[in-house]
């Protein structure tokens, strides 16, 4: 009671005071009101861009930089270089330039971005020399060779080179470093960024653009460098920034295993295509044989390969009564049968075909699709049905590669080549599928054997 008095005499005695200070007021006449009125804070685009998740800030900078209106660090840092960026392709596709991307907007620069990438066959990939991890425009630069000190990959004019090497040097800095390749031949250096873990160097060397990113760990010294003919820029100028965002000199943890070592002998499925003797499957499961042998036919001719999507068309010859699956459109549901043959250590030395379950789930906003749970080995190029007793496409076993920016988690282990992937490269190869139901997928699956040095 005493505390509810005490309190109730304070708003009193308040009252009270407040009485006293204001003056009287003549009767009849109104006292004056002045109000002030009280205006919400407006959100900028960088407050409605920094009350995103990171991963899709990420992906906006990733989709813009691809689209070619970003040339900043993708690392999902709000600035007004990235708000501009969103104004400037707003107003590239005729919309207003608020610098927020409505939902519409949002998939209108996703699309955009996913053939760009798609048109320059963008991979993320782990050197094996180095243990660098980094994303390489394999429809650009076809071309690899490696040796002891890195890798290269170019363009078939050389008209585009990608090189990561390595190398050991005492007590090495990022200064000592930059100064060490701004002195290479021909070069002139146009804008550089030198960080106590970085360096980033560009320019022109000779008649090409250049672009060096590096750095150290201990002794251990690993640089990318780029460079490409003026005429092709446009395309390049994208690719590069991606190239340096995604750039992982030091991966460490999942992201540094790289691929494991290839089997002296290895087991995959195929598909029986044609009943010429075409037959499809995963190219990483026969890469590097010294022989391919389909069981119970004998050996195989690699055909054609795709290195973008990981597909390789064999063909046998003489082999009578194959029964070719038809490759019709898939449904796009997502569960799936995978009809392959399992690994002979998992059946006891048998060859037989069999069925498990999985279910494919995209991956980022491509096209990209992950299966689970990841088939055991030997499915590697095994045929996927849909509920609807439809081809949906060619199962493939991956070895732990990081996909991704930067920051990003290690790819899915399976993934599934939708059909459509499938029918294009076998048409671009002469070979035009027909055949049995998707229902006697059983029937048209083989063994395929590799064996390596």
């Amino acid at each position: 009671m005493r505390s509810m008095l005490t309190a109730t005499l304070m708003i009193v005695a308040a009252s009270s005071a407040q009485a006293q200070m204001t003056p009287p007021v003549a009767a009849g006449k109104p006292k004056p009101v002045t109000t002030i009125p009280i205006r919400p804070a407006l959100q900028t685009p960088a407050d409605t861009a920094n009350a995103m998740a990171q991963a899709e800030r990420l992906a906006i900078q990733s989709d813009l930089a691809w689209a070619g209106q970003y040339n900043g660090a993708i690392n999902g840092e709000v600035s007004e270089r990235m708000v501009a960026a969103i104004k400037t392709f707003q107003k590239d596709n005729g919309a207003k330039q608020t610098g927020v991307l409505n939902p519409q907007e949002r998939g209108l620069l996703s699309a955009a971005a996913k053939k760009l990438q798609d048109n320059v066959g963008w991979k993320m990939v782990t050197d094996m020399v180095t243990g660098a991890r980094l994303g390489v425009p394999t429809r650009l630069v076809p071309q690899q060779a490696s040796d002891a000190n890195g890798s290269k990959w170019s363009s078939s004019t050389g008209t585009i080179q990608i090189q990561i090497s390595r190398r050991k040097e005492a007590a090495p800095s990022t200064a000592k470093l930059a100064e060490q390749e701004r002195k290479e031949p021909g070069r002139k250096i146009d804008y550089s960024v030198v960080k106590p873990d970085f360096f980033v160097l560009s320019g022109m060397q000779g008649l090409k653009k250049f672009y060096v990113r590096g750095q150290f760990r201990d002794s251990e010294v690993r640089i990318l460098t780029i460079l490409y003919d003026q005429a092709t820029e446009g395309t390049m100028e994208p690719v590069v920034i991606a190239m340096s965002s995604a750039f992982n000199a030091f991966p460490t943890g999942a992201q540094a295993m790289g691929p494991p070592p290839r089997k002296k002998v290895e087991y995959a499925s195929g598909i029986v295509v044609s009943d010429d003797g075409a037959i499809v499957t995963d190219r990483q499961a026969i890469e590097g044989c010294m022989s391919i042998v389909v069981a119970g036919y004998g050996n195989a001719d690699r055909a054609a390969e795709d290195k973008v999507h990981d597909l390789a068309l064999l063909r046998i010859y003489g082999a009578r009564g194959l029964k070719p699956l038809a490759l019709g459109a898939g449904s796009g549901k997502p569960n799936l049968d995978l009809i392959g043959i399992a690994d002979p250590q998992s059946q006891g030395g048998a060859a037989a075909v069999s069925s498990v379950k999985a279910s494919a789930t995209p991956v980022g906003s491509g096209s990209d699709l992950a299966l689970s749970p990841a088939p055991g080995l030997g499915f590697s190029g095994a045929a996927a049905i849909d509920s609807d007793g439809s081809f949906a496409g060619l199962a493939q076993l991956k070895p732990v590669v990081v996909a991704g920016p930067a920051n990003g988690t290690a790819a899915a282990q399976a993934a599934l080549v939708p059909a459509e992937t499938v029918r294009t490269f076998l048409k671009d190869n002469g070979v035009i599928s027909g055949g049995g139901a998707p229902a006697d997928a059983k029937a048209s699956v083989v063994r395929v054997i590799c064996v390596r040095k």
